[in-house]
């Protein structure tokens, strides 16, 4: 089974972006990810930025980032499966320390951004 990370990345006062969360997902021997400003509760939509895939490594890493990029730590952590992928969502399964729940991003048209949600059982 793929394994995900979600990881709290800490970022200096002086970046232009502000601290949140990382989403990863393995695939691929790359993690696929995304950030969001906060965990949201049940069933509540927020937005959450498409990055570039990051390294395996993260899979396992709490630490400082190079560069002055601020420091990341473990929230949680487990195994995922890929339930649907479309062009306009992705559907997953997480089973982690903290979240055992079905999880969504959106990609609702090409002019918008993308969506999360993690949706009660």
């Amino acid at each position: 089974m793929p394994r995900f990370v979600i990881l709290r990345h800490e970022l200096p006062s002086h970046r232009s972006r502000e601290s949140h969360w990382d989403l990863m997902f393995e695939q691929g021997g790359v993690l696929r990810t995304w950030a969001v400003r906060e965990i949201p509760p049940l069933d509540t939509w927020i937005e959450a930025d498409l990055l570039p895939d990051h390294r395996v490594a993260y899979l396992d890493y709490e630490g400082p980032i190079s560069e002055d990029r601020g420091t990341v730590s473990q929230w949680d952590t487990g195994t995922f499966e890929w339930l649907e992928e479309t062009e306009a969502e992705i559907k997953i399964a997480l089973s982690g320390k903290h979240l055992d729940c079905t999880a969504r991003f959106r990609h609702p048209a090409a002019n918008h951004g993308w969506r999360f949600v993690l949706d009660s059982k």
